[in-house]
């Protein structure tokens, strides 16, 4: 769709790049590293609370939003987190994503529980107050959660355009730690992820301290800032899978589901490989039916003889469930070839792999979905509206003389740079912008 443009404007676009207004250019940065080089039938799900203003009763409120995750905002229950929202575009500020995160053990399943500053009760509220000073009412409550056990949880909410959200937190299990992201799920929000499975998982996908999948993506396609929850637990097998799945489903909004468990089910055979195949068979199922992407990786490689001689055959049933299910789920990432080539990514236990296989796991998972998933389907290239493979001078010419209903664009998706739906003056200033940049 295409804007009419005022007269005045028109002779700006002909000279130089377009000023755009206050509230557009304050958050062209954010917007500019949202966008990457390659759109695909993938959408984009960005990060739109990233150091916005933010209130509390207590504590240091933007630690919860800024761009590290080894902050957090710290406080004690009853307290709030609330965000202004005012100056992200109003096009964001519908279906959103909300996630928080905590350092603690995903749920108190099994023998190594740690809870740490949880939330155990607290709604989402929205607020349509203008923004720029803390509105004390008017606060609409959208999603209550009470007798919470899990160290993050993902809601999928509709802001109305709303200038303000707010997690109120009225119980905990000690004090409060968390960090608290909104996401643009305007066009589906399907790029959300959370990660099952056992001690491996919760220390190889951990998002609170170091570089994290989304962190890897990120760098693959700056297009992309994933939601990411780690529902890794230390001690677990595809037995505990297969009876909490279900439950786990409903308190998370994530689009695509791994499922990664066989070290523990191996481990001196605990489960044979039939069992194990049904157990995985059941969580991909319950995915399938919650209308989820269910994602399968590989068992990874273990040089430890009470576990190594087992992974073969356990992964031989991950194979049998690929033949059975085809692309009705995502095979993840090959840890047991991985991991048989490089064993010194491996720790002493020859189980869980040290801090540098951690990192390598996380990279590969990046690198994995990113070919499987983010780029898969006809790829756009963001600004080449005119379809010759590169963003140059002559795609600022073709989208210029578009916007001044002298000619046609060759590839008309490619100019929504700006990402409001609308194809106008800013997204030929992000474009001038883009290629004085590159």
């Amino acid at each position: 769709m295409k804007r009419m443009i005022p007269l005045l404007i028109t002779a700006a676009l002909t000279l130089t790049v377009c000023a755009m207004p206050a509230a557009a250019e304050e958050t062209s940065s954010q917007i500019m590293e949202e966008q990457s080089m390659e759109n695909s039938s993938f959408s984009a799900s960005p990060i739109i609370s990233r150091n916005v203003p933010a209130y509390s009763g207590s504590g240091r409120p933007n630690e919860a939003n800024d761009d590290v995750y080894y902050t957090s905002w710290r406080s004690e229950a009853p307290d709030y987190l609330a965000y202004d929202l005012s100056g992200v575009p109003e096009a964001q500020r519908g279906k959103v994503l909300a996630v928080w995160y905590n350092s603690s053990s995903y749920d108190q399943v099994g023998s190594y529980v740690s809870v740490t500053d949880e939330p155990t009760d607290y709604v989402l509220e929205i607020n349509h107050a203008p923004g720029g000073s803390f509105p004390e009412d008017g606060w609409e409550i959208v999603e209550t959660v009470s007798d919470n056990t899990l160290s993050t949880r993902s809601h999928l909410l509709d802001l109305d355009g709303a200038n303000w959200i707010r997690m109120r937190i009225t119980g905990s299990k000690g004090g409060i730690l968390l960090n608290f992201d909104i996401h643009d799920a305007s066009s589906g929000g399907r790029d959300s992820w959370i990660f099952f499975g056992d001690s491996i998982t919760a220390g190889g996908m951990i998002n609170m301290w170091g570089t994290s999948y989304a962190t890897f993506v990120h760098a693959i396609d700056p297009a992309y800032t994933p939601l990411q929850q780690n529902g890794g637990i230390g001690g677990i097998t595809s037995k505990d899978g297969r009876e909490y799945i279900d439950k786990w489903l409903t308190a998370t909004a994530a689009h695509y589901v791994s499922i990664a468990y066989g070290t523990n089910d191996s481990w001196g055979n605990q489960f044979s490989p039939e069992t194990y195949y049904e157990n995985t068979k059941y969580m991909i199922d319950a995915i399938l039916n919650a209308g989820r992407v269910p994602v399968l990786p590989k068992i990874p490689h273990s040089t430890n003889p009470d576990v190594g001689p087992y992974v073969t055959t356990h992964n031989a049933m991950i194979d049998r469930l690929y033949e059975e299910y085809g692309d009705r789920i995502v095979q993840g990432p090959d840890f047991e070839a991985y991991f048989k080539e490089h064993p010194e990514g491996l720790g002493d236990d020859g189980v869980h792999p040290n801090s540098d296989g951690y990192e390598e796991m996380r990279k590969l998972w990046a690198e994995t979905m990113y070919e499987k998933v983010y780029t898969k389907g006809n790829a756009v290239r963001s600004g080449d509206v005119h379809g010759d493979g590169t963003v140059s001078a002559a795609d600022v010419i073709m989208l210029q003389k578009y916007l001044l209903n002298a000619g046609t664009l060759t590839v008309p998706e490619a100019a929504e740079l700006y990402t409001d739906g609308v194809t106008d003056v800013f997204d030929l200033a992000m474009l001038k912008r883009r290629l004085l940049t590159q």
